[in-house]
């Protein structure tokens, strides 16, 4: 693993150009818009592709019996993940540029990442496709963007359907200032969850600590969901169209809490009020005085400080190539792990778990005495036995059309492939 990194650690946090291409002559680049062609992704047509890194186990990462990781591009800064309908790879980042590794899916070595979009309104870290419409969506700092896709494709020009972040920073804001923007998209629905201006304050602004809802050209903005700290883990259960949200939860309050969750926010009526920051969990006041009566319940819970910033459904029939057995399926949530430390040790580690669901209800029910009852740790390995190192992050997940989990590494900038062996 050390070579990948220290080509990655090269480039630094930027754009990356070190690792990847341009893309090649003959490849379609398609121009922005609200809305793709139905019809011009179905899947089967190849990207053009010079050969990137050779596939490599990835030394150190655990994975259940049976399966197998391996390390399969360099991006820098990887972030959330879109897996398109032909195999190739969308690859969003801290920065500007979004990349795709052409043939991710390939039995061999996908191709060499190469730029597929720039946007700059960084941290461009959110990307989302819409197989119906052939559109891809991007997530920034100040907006929401689009680009009509078709098949072959690795270069597009977005264009910008959507304000976010309009108004100010919250007057009591204590720093912590989150910019990213996830997004995800379902039967003709549009989702973009918006990131606090703090730790824990009462937002001036309206588009922030909220899930908005839109139509596919940016039209018609409602809030989904209120006072939600920084929903990035945003998906779509892609056998209901029910949207997913996981949460990285407030920090500084008693040890062990808030847990962090993962919830079905459209199954809410209305607009989902998670209560941030005064109330968490099962309708628990962290501030007093506070009215939690009409905040909403969470379906899954993490433990505190998980930091959850990546989920893909794996649906039940799927059924490619290298589908995984029917007991590992269901939602993959990836964990970034906690920043904060007690005497050097870290207080979370980063892991990707698995949710196993019948439909968008978790097998096993909340227990508010354990946040780590409905999920099994599905990769791990990230940190030291002694909790005081990481070897890596991961961040964005996504799942091919031949059945491979792809998992972004933002510590290292690379993208693991995992598959039953």
């Amino acid at each position: 693993m050390v070579g990948l990194v220290g080509l990655v650690a090269a480039a630094g946090c930027g754009t990356g150009s070190s690792t990847s291409s341009e893309p090649a002559s003959d490849a379609p680049v398609v121009d922005g818009g609200a809305g793709g062609t139905p019809g011009k992704c179905p899947g089967t047509t190849p990207s053009p592709s010079t050969p990137g890194v050779e596939p490599a186990v990835a030394t150190g990462l655990v994975v259940p019996q049976g399966f197998v990781i391996e390390r399969i591009a360099q991006v820098p800064a990887a972030r959330e993940l879109a897996a398109l309908p032909n195999g190739d790879l969308l690859v969003a980042t801290n920065g500007a540029t979004v990349y795709v590794v052409p043939n991710a899916e390939n039995a061999g070595g996908a191709g060499s990442p190469v730029v597929f979009a720039t946007v700059n309104d960084a941290p461009t870290q959110g990307v989302a496709f819409d197989a119906v419409t052939c559109t891809v969506f991007f997530g920034a700092q100040h907006g929401v963007y689009s680009a009509s896709y078709e098949d072959g494709a690795v270069s597009v020009n977005p264009s910008k359907i959507a304000s976010v972040r309009t108004g100010p920073v919250a007057p009591n804001s204590d720093g912590d200032v989150h910019s990213t923007t996830s997004v995800a998209v379902a039967k003709g629905v549009l989702y973009a969850s918006v990131g606090s201006s703090c730790n824990a304050c009462t937002e001036a602004d309206g588009t922030r600590a909220v899930i908005l809802q839109m139509g596919l050209d940016g039209s018609n903005v409602q809030t989904k969901a209120t006072r939600i700290r920084n929903a990035i883990a945003l998906t779509t259960n892609t056998d209901t169209g029910t949207l997913w949200a996981g949460n990285a939860g407030q920090d500084d309050l008693p040890k062990g809490h808030p847990y962090e969750f993962f919830d079905a926010v459209t199954l809410h009526p209305g607009v989902a009020d998670y209560g941030w920051p005064e109330c968490e969990e099962n309708q628990v006041p962290y501030v007093p005085g506070a009215d939690c009566a009409e905040t909403v319940v969470p379906r899954v819970e993490f433990p505190a400080y998980s930091t959850l910033i990546g989920a893909a459904h794996y649906s039940p029939s799927h059924a490619g190539a290298h589908a995984f057995p029917s007991a590992q399926r269901g939602f993959f949530v990836a964990a970034h792990g906690s920043w904060h430390k007690a005497n050097g040790v870290y207080s979370a580690p980063p892991f990707v778990a698995l949710v196993p669901m019948n439909g968008d209800d978790p097998v096993t029910p909340v227990d508010w005495t354990n946040p780590s009852t409905q999920w099994s740790q599905f990769v791990g390995g990230f940190q030291s036995a002694d909790g005081t190192s990481r070897s890596a992050r991961p961040t964005g997940l996504a799942v091919g059309p031949a059945g491979s989990l792809f998992i972004a590494d933002d510590q290292n900038g690379l993208v693991y492939r995992v598959r039953p062996q």
